[in-house]
């Protein structure tokens, strides 16, 4: 009656039977540490590596999406400043070339203004040379019906110097 020891009177559970049951826990544990929980061990391992490796991957990815778009805003602000450079180069070009052109412009009109006062001059002085010799003409026909003899040509000359005399003083006042 030995033989069935209990532990808890009315359970009637034997001594003997918790102690195979223990020893069978025990190497049933023994077992599933060899042939399972080194497996599960080195996947739950893996995957805590692969979750960081993944972790590590986006925080990097995150940083260099942070740096290319800094750098895309500054190439952006860089092409904003060479468009206003360029434009700015562009209007200042325009009023180089308008300067130049209305510079242009101005010397052709002194140019043209100077030759027309040339010309005008020019065709005074063929008018005034015609009407000195029209009237030289005029004034050697007169003398010769007034006088009724031909001068001679010292005579004309002093006939007309002195007509033309009186001309320029008649025209001045």
């Amino acid at each position: 009656m030995l033989a069935h020891l209990t532990i808890v009177p009315g359970v009637g559970l034997a001594l003997g039977d918790m102690l195979f049951y223990a020893i069978c826990f025990i190497i049933l544990m023994w077992l599933i540490k060899l042939v399972a929980w080194k497996p599960v061990n080195k996947m739950m391992q893996d995957r805590a590596d692969k979750i960081a490796n993944d972790i590590d991957s986006a925080e990097q990815s995150r940083t260099d999406a942070a740096k290319l778009a800094a750098q895309r805003q500054e190439a952006l602000a860089n092409s904003h400043k060479e468009a206003s450079s360029i434009v700015s180069d562009a209007k200042q070009q325009g009023q180089q070339t308008r300067t130049s052109l209305l510079a242009d412009a101005q010397s052709d009109v002194q140019t043209l203004k100077s030759n027309a006062q040339k010309d005008i001059e020019q065709e005074r002085q063929d008018a005034l040379s015609n009407a000195k010799n029209d009237v030289a003409d005029l004034s050697i026909e007169i003398a010769s019906k007034i006088i009724h003899k031909e001068l001679n040509a010292n005579d004309q000359k002093a006939l007309i110097d002195s007509y033309i005399e009186g001309l320029g003083k008649h025209n001045e006042s």
